[in-house]
């Protein structure tokens, strides 16, 4: 475990690779909406006001007018022209956490207009079964294919956009349709996404994202357990690699901690301090045969995930229950083939 001064530390290292602009970038330079707004949210635990308040108003200052970011900006200036559904979605997971930690009302009313646009883009791009697209292209084209863990990162973001429009008194009862029939697919139809199966995302984000919960869970987590579990060192990031990551291990454990499992998440996030540097930032990861950091590099998204993964077993802020206290309601059958929805593939 890391005391609240080593989090502010690591939140502080954050801060630090901020741009000007208020956009908090990847090593190799560019930003997404996805991993600045996790940055974002370590450093509002760490009560970062003017960071914070600087990194939601890149996030206004970007958004298009069909209420997505581009995939990649570089010094303001975007990159990659396609817009992403879960960096969209996740949008408004920071904002109701800003307001869970902070309860600045003034904030949360400002921006509202901004999840709103984001989460009606995302549901926009929702199939007939419940799945959603990956992105709409730089022409506006919806993609063909799902992926797995963005739509588990999406089914949090529309839950929080839920929670967010309740406590503004401006119900979007299309976002919580949505949602269910979103959390549905996750938990009864895998078939309906891209075969990511070889990265540990799409193992446990189902169960991170909040679309399943209780034994359904357990069982999930326990069934690739010795697959990405490396004991000691935290998880790998794809299967068939000697190569553990710190963001993917400390997601790993705010799922168990979101299912009550804390002596495991607790352990596991013990596990991965040997990625912690002196400044307290983190290294993306260990490549255990070589025995060195691969890549070579100390990374914001790593740093935001080690800050929530610390808040949630030891409670450093109010919003620490954002990944426990999002889950869906049961609305899948025992057996999946009785629920009428039409497969994806044979």
């Amino acid at each position: 475990m890391i005391s609240r001064e080593e989090a502010v530390r690591t939140a502080l290292s954050i801060s630090v690779i901020q741009s000007e602009d208020g956009g908090v970038p990847w090593p190799e330079g560019h930003v997404d909406a996805w991993n600045h707004v996790e940055c974002l949210m370590a450093m509002t635990v760490a009560g970062l006001r003017d960071p914070v308040a600087r990194g939601y108003d890149w996030l206004a200052r970007h958004q298009r007018d069909d209420g997505s970011w581009a995939m990649k900006l570089v010094d303001g200036v975007a990159t990659e022209q396609g817009g992403e559904s879960n960096h969209a979605a996740y949008v408004a997971v920071g904002v109701w956490h800003h307001h869970l930690v902070t309860g600045d009302q003034e904030l949360t009313e400002l921006r509202w207009p901004m999840v709103k646009r984001a989460l009606d883009y995302v549901v926009g791009l929702q199939t007939e079964r419940g799945e959603v697209v990956w992105e709409r292209d730089a022409h506006g084209r919806a993609s063909s294919y799902a992926l797995l863990t963005g739509c588990a990162s999406i089914h949090q973001g529309l839950r929080c956009g839920v929670l967010l429009a309740d406590h503004l008194d401006d119900p979007q009862p299309h976002w919580e349709l949505a949602a269910d029939r979103l959390a549905h697919v996750l938990a009864a139809h895998p078939e309906a996404f891209a075969d990511k199966s070889r990265y540990s995302m799409d193992w446990y984000y189902p169960v991170l994202g909040g679309a399943v919960r209780g034994p359904a869970a357990e069982e999930l987590l326990e069934r690739e357990w010795g697959t990405f579990v490396v004991p000691g060192l935290g998880i790998r990031c794809v299967s068939d690699q000697p190569w553990v990551t710190g963001a993917e291990t400390c997601e790993l454990a705010l799922a168990l901690d979101a299912l009550g499992d804390r002596d495991r998440a607790a352990r596991l996030f013990a596990d991965v301090q040997h990625l912690r540097h002196e400044d307290g930032s983190y290294w993306t990861g260990w490549q255990f045969v070589n025995q060195r950091h691969f890549p070579h590099e100390r990374s914001g998204y790593t740093a935001a995930a080690a800050v929530l993964a610390a808040d949630a077993l030891s409670a450093f802020s109010p919003g620490a229950g954002i990944f426990r206290d999002i889950s869906a309601p049961s609305v899948s059958p025992a057996d999946p083939h009785l629920c009428g929805c039409t497969p994806a593939r044979a």
